[in-house]
């Protein structure tokens, strides 16, 4: 154990110190990890100074089993992270130009690679009788690309946004699938005591039949769990937990069914990425832990394996140039003709995606990795494997700038990479589970109506996660879950729960809910209160105040005949809420003819004050709010909706609101807002809370901090 601890210790050093080297350097980090792993093994320091090589190098199988077991999690943990970044939606958006560049590079790739494996020296068999596995083995890891690599390439070079990134990264996870269903096909023969048609059909069947049954009861289980933890539990970490126990779990399967784990783990990721409830912090624990801790391990126990001064043979160096050659250029062949042929892409475009696909990196040590541990390759023919994809992974991002440099954005793909831009860090986007309390009827008073609050959620989106939640009174929960089941039909979200809960305190309750991973706690105050100690009233101010995650309030009751709006008043001072509130009112009137109005009020400085005669600072601040506005409507316009700005001088600037809300007849406010701290009640400024008692429409506060 002592020996692993330091073994351990001492590759994620080096392999963390040598992958921020090759980052400095413009290179992936994989490329100093496995570095950091050749260095220290019998290529450099082991052969050097064999007493240190001997804390380092595994030297029983017992150690070399355990020092397995923690690369195996580094590359469990790779794939989860690279199922999750899948988009199936993307591959379905260029599916043509995708469908094209994966099959030219798969098959051309892979026919070059099998004919190689058919045409090396027998002395790189592991077996003399292993011909057609080994064949099969080598034209496998030349077909397979690296996703990790691949976008760590496109981000560096920023082209992960254009379609032409778009399209590599789509191409590149059709590679991936087929390729890992090819090696699991490959793994499975290697197992196996004869090659026949019976036992590739038997391998090809076990596949198919695992990604049928992952896809369909699969991912229903998955989203089930995931609702059952997330309702229900409120422990710290559960879903990190979960994620990584049912990664463990179908690894478990395909490697009982004798293919491989890490393709369970990639199946398990691209479920797990498709569910929109997940938390985008799980997401990012995984990333830490993978790429962190895990994953540098892994890639420096591939490079600890690797003796580079077997390939100082002339005829085992000459053979890797070769295999580098036969790779690059049968990938570079292959996705060239699928994206001209297929996809109908120009010379240089087509160029490009075998650039940008060339890289194996990742992928490669992972399968090089496997075909050693079977058997199939020698110690000699892993090290030829792993050689290629470090030159592959080095050679691709020069490759793909010089390529690019004739490859231009059209019109609209300028025109989608400007909205996208515009539209980053959106507020709106992020919403994708809702917590929506509603009281509970009350005999004296007739039902709100949830007008308002019903078409912003239609608005929002209809597969939103939502939450309807009643707190009741001791003994009175079956009235709560009677009245939540009558208004549950109103509403056509995707996924919509039902939760009443007894207690004495609403807020504490709500506020305990609402630690369940919402993204937004939406709440009526349709009531209009004369206290002055309360904004709206007491439980909704404590929730806005307390609440763990951003809030929405609807205040007022609509005009049935001047709903849906038609004029959505948005003040604006050039703040991060002003922002959200401005990109609310935009998904509002996305799609219908209203129209939304762009405040700013400039505050009239008292003449018989002022400290500045000459006027600069008033117009200085015009010129502000005259720029604030015009990024808001350039926002809404690349929405396709209605805008129009205006900018007032005046020394009130709720008056100024109030105002104009009421002399052009908007329907609605929306308003952005922080929660003041300091006190023990809400307070949202004065300016605020006066509009929100005097506006003669509804008024939505939006308080995302």
């Amino acid at each position: 154990m002592l020996h692993l601890l330091v073994q351990v210790s001492v590759l994620l050093l080096a392999a963390r110190a040598l992958g921020e080297v090759a980052r400095r350097l413009n290179q992936p980090s994989v490329v100093g990890e496995l570095l950091a792993g050749i260095l220290l093994g019998p290529t450099l320091l082991s052969s050097l100074v064999p007493a240190l090589g001997a804390w380092i190098v595994p030297q029983s199988a017992l150690q070399g089993y355990l020092l397995e077991v923690v690369s195996l999690v580094g590359a469990v943990f790779l794939l989860l992270l690279t199922g999750l970044e899948t988009d199936l939606g993307l591959i379905r958006r260029h599916a043509r130009t995708a469908i094209g560049v994966s099959l030219g590079g798969i098959l051309i790739t892979f026919s070059s690679g099998f004919a190689l494996g058919q045409l090396l020296p027998d002395r790189l068999l592991a077996s003399d009788d292993a011909r057609l596995v080994f064949s099969l083995f080598v034209a496998t890891s030349m077909s397979i690309s690296a996703i990790p690599v691949i976008a760590k390439v496109l981000i560096d070079l920023n082209l992960l946004r254009r379609d032409i990134g778009q399209t590599i990264l789509a191409s590149g996870m059709s590679d991936d699938t087929i390729g890992w269903i090819l090696l699991s096909i490959v793994a499975g023969l290697a197992s196996g005591a004869t090659v026949t048609a019976g036992t590739v059909l038997a391998t090809v069947g076990s596949v198919l039949a695992f990604m049928v049954v992952s896809f369909t009861a699969g991912r229903w289980l998955v989203r089930h769990l995931l609702n059952l933890v997330q309702d229900r539990l409120n422990s710290p970490n559960r879903l990190l937990t979960l994620v990584v126990v049912l990664t463990f779990v179908w690894g478990a399967i395909t490697q009982a069914l004798n293919l491989e784990a890490v393709l369970g783990a990639f199946v398990m990721g691209v479920l797990f990425g498709q569910m929109r409830r997940l938390p985008v912090a799980v997401h990012e624990k995984i990333e830490a832990m993978s790429m962190g801790v895990f994953t540098p391990v892994f890639f420096g126990v591939a490079g600890l394996k690797v003796d580079l001064r077997s390939l100082l043979e002339p005829q085992l160096l000459l053979i890797a140039v070769v295999v580098i050659l036969v790779a690059s250029l049968g990938k570079f062949t292959g996705t060239y003709l699928g994206a001209r042929f297929i996809g109908g892409r120009d010379h240089w475009t087509a160029l490009s995606y075998g650039a940008g696909l060339n890289a194996r990196g990742a992928m490669e040590i992972i399968i090089a990795t496997i075909g050693l541990s079977l058997g199939i390759l020698t110690q000699e023919m892993y090290s030829i494997i792993v050689l290629m994809a470090m030159a592959t992974s080095i050679l691709a991002p020069t490759a793909l700038r010089f390529v690019l440099k004739r490859v231009k954005p059209d019109e609209e793909e300028t025109r989608r990479l400007q909205e996208e831009e515009m539209a980053e860090g959106s507020f709106v986007a992020k919403i994708h589970r809702v917590l929506f309390p509603i009281r509970g009827p009350r005999p004296d008073k007739e039902p709100v109506p949830r007008v308002i609050e019903s078409y912003l959620l239609d608005k929002l989106g209809d597969d939103l996660s939502l939450t309807l939640m009643n707190v009741a009174r001791p003994g009175a929960k079956q009235a709560g879950q009677a009245h939540l089941s009558a208004l549950a039909d109103g509403f056509e979200q995707g996924e919509v729960t039902r939760r009443v809960v007894e207690a004495e305190s609403a807020a504490d309750a709500i506020l305990d809910e609402a630690q369940k991973d919402y993204d937004l706690i939406l709440l009526g105050a349709a009531e209009r209160t004369s206290s002055k100690v309360t904004v709206f009233n007491q439980v909704v101010d404590d929730i806005v105040r307390l609440a763990p995650c951003p809030t929405m309030v609807v205040k007022g009751r609509p005009d049935p005949e001047r709903w849906p709006p038609k004029r959505i008043l948005v003040p604006s001072d050039g703040s991060a809420g002003a922002r959200n509130a401005a990109e609310l009112a935009f998904t509002l009137a996305k799609g219908t003819t209203a129209e939304v109005s762009l405040l700013n009020v400039v505050i009239q400085e008292n003449s018989n004050y002022r400290l500045d005669p000459s006027g600069s600072s008033q117009e200085r601040q015009l010129a502000n709010a005259y720029q604030i506005l015009q990024s808001l409507r350039d926002l809404g316009e690349a929405r396709g909706v209605r805008t129009q700005t205006e900018v007032r001088v005046q020394r009130d600037p709720e008056t100024a609101i109030l105002e104009v809300a009421d002399q052009l007849g908007h329907d609605l406010i929306v308003m952005g807002t922080d929660v003041r701290p300091g006190s023990d009640r809400l307070f949202l400024g004065p300016r605020v809370e006066r509009i929100l008692d005097a506006s003669k429409c509804p008024v939505i506060i939006v308080n995302a901090t």
